[in-house]
């Protein structure tokens, strides 16, 4: 005799679909990391052997950026699963988009680190800086998303409390 919530088929499909992508998205990075990103770095400094004394900074400071990342696609997935269980309105997911606010300021703030190091060595190609450019932009951007969305969630759940107490 529970409370059944109407299209709970339908939002369990996109939690589902949501997992998948954040799974996805995960499986991309680590490939990237494990193959594209090392083979990357030796085409550059075959290329350009004068800054071959970069290779190891910037494949750290790139590999270092993946922390808060993979942090934030859990978050993620743990937010998926609240609200699965019904229980998107609670101090957990709060925290939750919390963590994934800091995680993407933390991404912006090593990509910002990352560029002005680059530049301060020269060795810094337009390419590369419209690159990291979308990177800091994006991540800004989910940081501002995750900030309003704790805000909001804040709010109902204060809101619910109080309903909580008037009954």
């Amino acid at each position: 005799m529970g409370l059944e919530i109407v299209g709970s088929d339908s939002m369990e499909a996109k939690t589902v679909l949501l997992r998948l992508a954040i799974c996805l998205i995960g499986l991309i990075c680590l490939g990237l990391c494990i193959f594209w990103l090392p083979w990357m770095a030796e085409q550059t400094v075959e290329l350009f052997p004068e800054v071959s004394y970069l290779k190891y900074p910037v494949l750290l400071g790139i590999y270092a950026t993946t922390v808060p990342f993979y942090y934030a696609l859990y978050q993620g997935l743990k937010l998926l699963g609240l609200i699965d269980a019904y229980n998107a309105f609670s101090e957990t997911a709060i925290r939750s988009l919390k963590r994934i606010k800091f995680s993407a300021l933390i991404i912006a703030f090593l990509y910002v680190g990352g560029e002005w190091f680059l530049i301060s060595q020269n060795a810094m190609p337009p390419g590369l800086m419209l690159l990291g450019v979308a990177i800091i932009s994006a991540a800004v951007i989910i940081a501002l998303f995750a900030a309003l969305l704790q805000e909001l969630l804040s709010q109902a759940l204060k809101i619910q409390k109080e309903n909580d107490l008037t009954i």
